[in-house]
């Protein structure tokens, strides 16, 4: 992508957000989530040195921000962002099961996309639905009371959905 289509999503999602957040700190954080979802997934080091000439900001202030939100991504990853919560009550209802299949399903470990860039895996601390743990996120929805049963029966419909959506 050309440095002029970048420049001109990362305009376009900060003047978006800067109408609708309250302070800096906010509009650079709404900004950053917008871009986010205008680049698939995740942030190019170059739209984050544009943000930082834009909003008169150090870029290691942008990159302090990016690299602390667990939800933020500087890497491409995978259309479907798996996050699995690694704390002690999910842990406690076999939490680890539900990693381990998703590992060996996936061929892959957290942190890692998929070879044909469908899914990443990502660890998470808690998620806020201990009641049906252990639990995963898949993009923005939440999956609960898992087994490696379920895990699979997950993962088969998504990749079904997607092998019927590239006919």
């Amino acid at each position: 992508m050309s440095t002029e289509k970048i420049k001109e999503k990362v305009l376009d999602s900060y003047n978006e957000c800067k109408k609708d957040s309250l302070n800096d700190d906010d509009i650079l954080l709404n900004t950053l989530h917008s871009l986010q979802k205008e680049f698939d997934g995740y942030i190019p080091l170059e739209a984050a040195e544009i943000l930082s000439e834009l909003m008169d900001k150090p870029t290691s202030r942008i990159n302090e921000v990016l690299t602390f939100y667990t939800m933020l991504s500087t890497k491409e990853r995978g259309k479907y962002i798996i996050r699995v919560c690694k704390s002690l009550p999910c842990h406690v209802a076999n939490g680890e099961k539900v990693i381990n299949q998703l590992k060996k399903r996936l061929k892959i470990d957290f942190g890692e996309t998929t070879e044909d860039g469908l899914f990443t895996l990502e660890q998470s601390s808690c998620l806020g639905l201990c009641g049906v743990s252990p639990v995963m996120l898949i993009n923005d929805e939440a999956y609960g009371n898992l087994t490696p049963e379920k895990v699979d029966k997950i993962i088969d419909k998504i990749t079904e959905e997607e092998r019927g959506a590239s006919k």
